[in-house]
């Protein structure tokens, strides 16, 4: 099951417009805390910068939504960046555009399509990456029963093999969306004569596919 969509990993980009250099990083995060220790690592980073522009989107359904101009004229930095992580319907994302003034003044217009140019670079950068949940299923399995899974593993998209373990018998444990968790379950005790045993089931959030 699909949750959100957000930058599939942390990136960084490198815009040069009259003489200025906008350097913008993006990464995933899974609270404020998280994001705020990004922007505070990255002020310290570029602590002699003009400006130090961030903007955030946090939530499954993108509740949080802030940004800051950081002394740039109101409305030409953080606002543009937080309008493109909307618009690209990005969650739980944190961006940063850091501005080396070159000396030549953009003007309103040229600094909203400096920070936003910016801020697209990067997330082209990072990629996108779909959110859901998924479910681990972690079996203790006969030897003769691991070559079926491996099979089946590579012929379809019910479920992938996250871990093997080998000892007197194998300890195997299966990665699949949550929603096909019950499908898998009922695959195992089917190849297995019922004789898989179940150690654990648990769900987590993972990144599913990249776009």
């Amino acid at each position: 099951m699909i949750l959100y969509a957000t930058a599939a990993g942390e990136a960084e980009s490198e815009l040069v417009i009259e003489k200025s250099r906008f350097i913008g990083c993006v990464r995933p995060v899974q609270g404020r805390a998280e994001a705020d220790a990004f922007f505070a690592a990255r002020r310290a980073l570029h602590r002699a910068a003009t400006h130090n522009v961030p903007a955030l989107v946090l939530g499954e359904k993108g509740e949080l939504q802030w940004a800051s101009d950081d002394g740039e004229p109101q409305g030409t930095s953080g606002a543009p960046i937080l309008r493109l992580l909307v618009a690209e319907g990005l969650t739980n994302v944190a961006l940063m555009v850091t501005r080396y003034f070159g000396g030549v003044k953009l003007g309103t217009g040229g600094l909203s399509r400096a920070y936003a140019g910016a801020a697209r670079l990067t997330l082209e950068a990072a990629g996108v990456c779909d959110v859901g949940e998924r479910a681990l299923l972690t079996y203790r399995i006969d030897y003769g029963l691991l070559g079926k899974l491996q099979n089946l593993a590579r012929r379809g998209d019910l479920f992938q093999i996250e871990d093997t373990v080998f000892g007197a018998a194998v300890v195997v444990t299966l990665a699949s969306p949550s929603e096909n968790a019950d499908a898998l379950a009922a695959l195992v005790a089917d190849i297995s004569a019922g004789k898989g045993e179940l150690l654990s089931r648990k769900t987590e959030l993972a990144a599913l596919a990249r776009r």
